[in-house]
């Protein structure tokens, strides 16, 4: 009997060989051959699956966001320990992350000049500020009772955080272990917790006590 070929799970082969080319190579060296040589197809095989190299990337990034909503759904209780276990899951803290996170600088240099991937990295971006903003409701049960202008700030400051420590850590891996890239991080959710709630008025912090009471 013939081989059954699941198309779908060849694509996603095929992307995620694409992150680790790019991560090795640089966006412009991850060439359609390399990429087919590195999946063991030939270009002719890729080509099947995706018209050109852009194509294979722009599956990567999708698969690779797909991957980062599945490790930021937190499991059992909430809370900061939680939200830090959770938030720590976007960064580059072991080899499968940094392929992800140097994969993503490789493509950030790329978007300046090109419409279709300006298109696609608003659409990321989007949708990475939902992830967050989902992590840091969970994690703290005063961010409803926060101002919406307060919440706003919040979740863009730690988005640009963690974009912040991906990109040092892609550019210096050396200076950034895992326990420092963990440690900053805490950091950064404890000041800006403590400054949201002094920024709160004082009848949302007492409909925030109550509610935790």
């Amino acid at each position: 009997m013939p081989k059954i070929v699941d198309h779908e799970q060849r694509r996603e082969e095929i992307a995620l060989v694409a992150c680790r080319v790019v991560a090795q190579y640089g966006f412009e060296q991850a060439t359609f051959v390399r990429i087919a040589r590195a999946a063991g197809y030939t270009t002719g095989m890729v080509a099947h699956y995706f018209d050109t190299k852009q194509d294979i990337v722009i599956a990567a990034l999708r698969l690779i966001l797909r991957r980062i909503e599945e490790r930021l759904t937190p499991g059992g209780a909430d809370g900061q320990a939680q939200l830090l276990a959770v938030l720590t899951e976007a960064l580059p803290v072991d080899e499968t992350r940094y392929i992800e996170c140097a994969f993503w600088i490789a493509f950030w240099g790329q978007v300046p000049a090109d419409k279709r991937l300006k298109r696609i990295n608003g659409w990321l971006h989007r949708e990475y500020l939902r992830l967050f903003e989902r992590c840091l409701a969970r994690g703290w049960s005063e961010w409803q009772q926060w101002p919406a202008a307060t919440r706003e700030q919040v979740l863009r400051s730690v988005m640009t955080f963690i974009n912040g420590i991906t990109a040092s850590t892609v550019t210096s891996r050396g200076d950034w272990p895992a326990a420092r890239q963990i440690a900053q991080l805490r950091l950064q959710l404890q000041l800006l917790h403590d400054w949201a709630m002094r920024s709160a008025s004082p009848a949302a912090l007492r409909a925030s006590r109550r509610a935790s009471a």
